[in-house]
């Protein structure tokens, strides 16, 4: 299957970058980000909690707080491969759950709604330019971002993107995606 041997060549390159270059660069997308319109705009945004070697997404977390933002993640449903985002103020309101991921702890966080979201930042393991990815293989983020009209990006190493991707019918692009090196607008309206 073309997709998983994408993902899986992706992944096991990812873990071959080091450490401090890891945060290093994670922590420059974060820069980018914070500078962005849509994160300036944002009252809430939606995130995921990210592994190593995914991009760090804690920095961005703390930022956010630290400007205000209300920050939502994700509670899996794992039945229906839906996705309940809950607004969370601490990573002590966070819960361990399958697969070692981090889940915000339900009767600790509140749920919001889609449409409350303002900026979604959507994970991914592999990208094409135009916007279109490669996740984890659950499809949760397909099917959320079927009914989502707000603003989208995602954060890349740069690695991960540029590259020819199987589209499908239901795969929705992000409109902008942020690497260590700059922004590239999926929607093609220059940066």
């Amino acid at each position: 299957m073309r997709k998983q041997q994408q993902r899986n060549e992706m992944l096991n390159r990812l873990q071959t970058i080091e450490r401090s270059e890891h945060t290093k660069k994670s922590l420059e997308m974060v820069e980018q980000v914070l500078a962005s319109e849509e994160f300036q705009r944002a009252s809430t945004i939606g995130v995921t909690l990210s592994r190593f070697p995914e991009v760090d997404t804690r920095p961005l977390i703390e930022a956010a707080w630290n400007a205000g933002k209300r920050i939502a993640v994700p509670k899996c449903i794992r039945a229906t491969r839906e996705m309940d985002f809950r607004i969370f103020t601490s990573f002590d309101q966070l819960e361990t759950v399958y697969m070692n991921l981090l889940e915000p702890i339900v009767a600790e966080t509140e749920a919001v709604e889609k449409d409350a979201i303002d900026l979604q930042i959507v994970p991914g393991v592999v990208f094409s330019d135009e916007g279109y990815r490669i996740g984890f293989g659950g499809g949760y983020y397909d099917r959320y971002l079927a009914q989502f009209e707000n603003a989208t990006l995602s954060l890349a190493f740069t690695c991960q993107t540029g590259h020819l991707l199987p589209i499908e019918k239901y795969d929705i692009p992000v409109q902008k995606i942020v690497t260590e090196q700059g922004v590239i607008d999926c929607q093609g309206e220059g940066e």
